[in-house]
């Protein structure tokens, strides 16, 4: 329960220190200057945003944040400071120190691993590092989807244009954030996936989809974030957005994105943070203090203000003014701090706060998290195409022959050695990320030098032979490039974002131009493109027979590359999103052996899977609270067969499915593939040998995919995604009319009140309850289920009757004729082993109603509500913190959402005839 404004500590009735809290600030410079102590102790400015400018180093960094901790803490703030950075590794990094913090691949090169679990550990490792020198908040992951590749500046920072593989890979990259303690806070909301720049840099780039076009792609990966339930923040863009039905100028300052959209829409309680308010466009539109209160009026709960102090107290002034004007009211303040504090409790505390292990920690863990960080690379390296077999070039260059590496001229990445030479030289000012979004560049200007020299020395040192090397900008081919490639038997190009940077791309085609001339008259010229950016800028390009991306062009990158080029292993990466799958439905379906699942043999195995897919999904998919001893019932009743597709040297499972035989219906209860192993037909292989071993057995009447019992796939999840279904349609399910089914559940059961008037029309019915604990009086319980559900159902209310943790409530008429039943149970019974939403996070008791069951009469309505209403109060009295309902029909959650309760998960249950299979039989 949210406190009242009384119930806070007096100190945030001073509605300063209140808005102090509301405010996220930052400075030029890497020592704490007088500005922002004079925000901190007089303004009680409560969070501290730091980007590449503040950070030289570990040592640096750690020192910096506990000085801002401690003039904090001295000055009286009842809580820490929150401290964000960006830093969501590949070209992206706010802290670099290549002693200590280690450089991972980019979002989009993290994908092309193929990984989610790869996701989680560089994720876990990231947040690690960053709170061992006091960061509390990573702003990331970024959710956008890129729905227009070519020309958008997001570029890798995003995993790709598909909006299910995002969700997954940012929901691991999340539970890898706080799983280290650290804050997340998703961006860009609602989108900078697709974005239209118009006119000058003053003005806004705006997003022109629809909400349906959005909802269907671009919000999908922020609606599934939120689902999770472990994002903390959510950053709010400053784009626009132009479309029939919504009209915002910037959307950090409007409600209808902020309160409408994010909060009502996609039901997200945590803190939600404005873009930069310094952007040159909303201070010559609204100024900042107007800025501001729009901010705020809009739902931001944290204000950013990046750099310069007289905006800072300019925007501190408005706020102060909009309270005055009764603009924004003492309770929108209050709403905001009780988000933030609870934000706040959640990653930092004071000894934490001024204490950070530092290098000491970093030490300890820098050599596992560089082999994690190699690992990452290599497995990102991706060979689009290869149509020459050119690779490795140890078996195509001969030792004499000479390489020639052109190379562009680009700015080096912030995390980089170059970079930091650059800054320590004083030849170069770098912006933060912030700046470049507020100061909109069209595209990367070409000026830095020397970024690509250690890449061309590393590849003369792994040849042991010449190599020829210099860049190329837009003035074109000149003759120094054409007497190289005259001379050069090989030649490497490397492009980065050749889609915004022209030239490149004219460059590089005219290249190879030349080179198809010269093979013509018999000469040796082997050419291989290499992204080191988007992977788009050559992906439909035949011309280019071999194609190689990175991702990013870090020197841990460039070193993978070189070994990938020469062969030390082979690349496995892949291309992101849809383009990934386009090749992958070209490969011929691969045959996987399918085996019997052997406990003693496939336990551990089935274990590892389940906390792998824990990791990448989101909670409608419960693998969190299930173990491989879940879908082993005991009951023999039931007719079980699990299968397995392992790796027999390993032991490693890569695909488990779960099929169960009950009085003539086959099911198949559970069907898992490793995500790192999906698109190769493991799951169809599974499914074809789970389908051949139902439709074998005696009497079979029905095909059923979902089981209720035990409840661990109870049908295909509505939540997940329309892939999963096409899926099921694809191996030959008829999906078309399913039995639609939820969990749904009361959060907080102790502030939980019994709707108005229910008790009176229960009364007035005449309808009465009792509850039954044992197999005794149960004849009339099971001849109900057996009448009106599944043999599975049966199964469920028998094992019910037989557990001491459990109970069914009966509802009867005025002559005892059974009306309905419930079961009512907790996490100690037998049954929360094969029903996951018994589980919740942390040791919080949750009480279960499991399965009611009503036959249709003109009551049906008002005898479920008592059921489930009479299932509350018994949780209620057994001291749960949460009230689970499982098993409700779809046309049936109005009722209960009129009770308080909310939809958890929602799965539709599939049945199909064995005539419909007889091509497996």
């Amino acid at each position: 329960m949210a406190r009242q404004d009384g119930e806070l500590d007096p100190l945030w009735q001073d509605l300063d220190w209140a808005i102090g809290q509301m405010l996220i600030m930052g400075w030029d410079g890497t020592e704490v200057t007088p500005p922002i102590i004079n925000l901190i102790e007089n303004h009680h400015l409560g969070s501290i945003i730091l980007t590449a400018k503040n950070l030289k180093s570990a040592e640096q960094t750690a020192a910096l944040v506990q000085e801002l901790q401690t003039i904090a803490h001295q000055a009286g703030h009842p809580h820490p400071l929150l401290i964000a950075v960006d830093q969501e590794n590949g070209g992206v990094n706010s802290l670099f120190d290549e002693d200590y913090i280690c450089q991972f691949p980019s979002a989009m090169g993290i994908a092309a691993t193929g990984s989610p679990e790869l996701a989680y550990n560089v994720a876990k490792a990231t947040a690690t590092e960053i709170s061992a020198v006091g960061v509390n908040l990573i702003l990331g992951p970024v959710l956008d989807v890129l729905t227009n590749a070519r020309h958008q500046p997001l570029g890798v920072r995003t995993t790709g244009d598909d909006p299910q593989e995002a969700s997954q890979y940012c929901i691991a990259t999340i539970n890898g954030y706080k799983d280290a303690g650290i804050a997340t806070c998703g961006k860009h909301f609602p989108s900078y996936g697709n974005l239209d720049f118009l006119g000058s840099s003053l003005d806004m780039p705006i997003i022109t989809q629809t909400l349906e076009e959005l909802s269907l792609s671009a919000l999908v990966p922020f609606r599934n974030a939120v689902a999770a339930g472990r994002l903390d923040a959510m950053f709010i863009g400053g784009c626009g957005i132009q479309n029939a039905g919504m009209k915002v100028t910037h959307a950090c300052l409007s409600d209808q994105v902020v309160d409408d959209l994010l909060r009502n829409d996609l039901g997200f309680k945590g803190v939600a943070i404005s873009e930069c308010l310094e952007m040159q466009s909303l201070i010559q539109e609204y100024g900042v203090k107007g800025g501001t209160v729009m901010a705020v009026e809009a739902g931001n709960d944290l204000i950013l203000l990046c750099r310069a102090h007289d905006v800072q107290l300019e925007a501190i002034s408005g706020l102060k003014l909009g309270i005055e004007n009764g603009i924004i009211s003492k309770k929108r303040i209050y709403t905001s701090l009780r988000r933030v504090l609870k934000l706040k409790n959640t990653c930092t505390s004071w000894e934490k706060a001024l204490n950070p292990p530092g290098l000491s920690l970093l030490s300890k863990i820098h050599p596992s998290h560089f082999a994690l960080s190699q690992k990452a690379y290599d497995q990102s390296i991706t060979v689009v195409r290869d149509k020459d077999s050119l690779l490795p070039l140890s078996e195509n260059l001969l030792q004499g022959e000479e390489l020639l590496l052109l190379t562009p001229l680009v700015k080096p990445l912030p995390a980089s050695a170059a970079t930091k030479s650059i800054l320590e030289k004083g030849n170069g000012k770098l912006a933060s990320l912030h700046e470049k979004w507020v100061h909109y560049e069209r595209g990367t200007i070409m000026s830095g030098e020397g970024v690509f020299r250690e890449l061309g020395k590393s590849l003369a040192r792994i040849r042991n032979g010449k190599l020829l090397h210099t860049s190329y900008t837009a003035n074109g081919l000149r003759p120094v490039h054409e007497n190289l490639i005259n001379r050069a038997s090989a030649i490497i190009i490397v492009t980065a974002d050749a889609n915004r940077n022209m030239y490149q791309n004219g460059f590089t085609k005219h290249v190879a131009t030349m080179c198809h001339m010269l093979r013509g008259t018999g000469q040796k010229k082997s050419l291989i493109v290499v992204a080191v950016s988007s992977p788009y800028d050559f992906a439909m390009e035949r011309l280019i027979g071999t194609y190689v991306c990175t991702f990013d062009f870090t020197e841990t990158a460039m070193a993978s590359l070189v070994r990938a080029l020469y062969g030390e292993f082979v690349p496995q990466g892949s291309m992101p999103g849809t383009m990934r799958k386009s090749k992958k439905t070209t490969k011929t379906r691969q045959q996987w052996l399918v085996e019997n699942y052997e406990r003693s043999r496939d336990e551990h195995g089935l274990n590892e899977l389940l906390r792998t897919l824990a990791r990448s999904s989101t909670p409608s998919l419960p693998y969190l609270s299930t173990t491989a001893t879940s879908f082993e019932l005991h009951d023999s009743n039931f007719e079980e067969s699990h299968f397995v597709v392992r790796n027999s040297s390993t032991n490693m499972l890569y695909g488990f499915v779960a099929t169960y035989f009950l009085k003539g219906v086959g099911i198949i209860g559970a069907i898992f593939v490793d995500p790192s192993k999906r698109n190769v037909s493991v799951g169809r292989s599974l499914h074809r040998r789970a389908m051949r071993a139902l439709l074998q057995k005696p009497g079979i009447n029905k095909v059923q995919l979902g089981l209720a019992y035990p409840g661990i796939f109870p049908g295909v999840s509505v939540d997940e995604s329309g892939s999963i279904r096409s899926w099921f349609d694809n191996v030959g399910w008829d999906t078309q009319f399913p039995k639609r089914l939820a969990n749904m559940i009361i959060e907080d059961l102790g502030s939980w009140a019994a709707p108005e008037g229910l008790l009176q029309s229960l009364q007035r019915a005449n309808i009465s309850f009792d509850l039954i604990r044992s197999m005794d009086n149960s004849e009339s319980v099971l001849a109900l289920v057996a009448a009106h559900s599944g043999p599975e159902i049966v199964e469920l209310y028998r094992s019910a009757l037989q557990d001491q943790h459990c109970g069914v409530v009966r509802a009867k008429a005025a002559l005892d004729s059974v009306l309905g039943i419930v079961i009512i149970c907790n996490k100690a019974s037998h049954l929360s082993a094969y029903i996951p939403s018994l589980h919740a996070h942390g040791n919080q008791e949750v009480g279960g109603i499991i399965a009611p069951i009503v036959p249709a009469t003109a009551q049906s309505s008002l005898v479920l509500q008592g059921l489930v209403f009479m299932g509350v109060r018994q949780n209620k009295s057994q001291k749960s913190a949460k009230s689970v309902l499982s098993w409700v029909p779809g046309e049936t959650h109005e009722l209960f959402s009129a009770m308080g309760f909310e939809v958890q998960q929602t799965f539709d249950e599939v049945v199909n005839s064995p005539e419909h299979w007889l091509h497996l039989s």
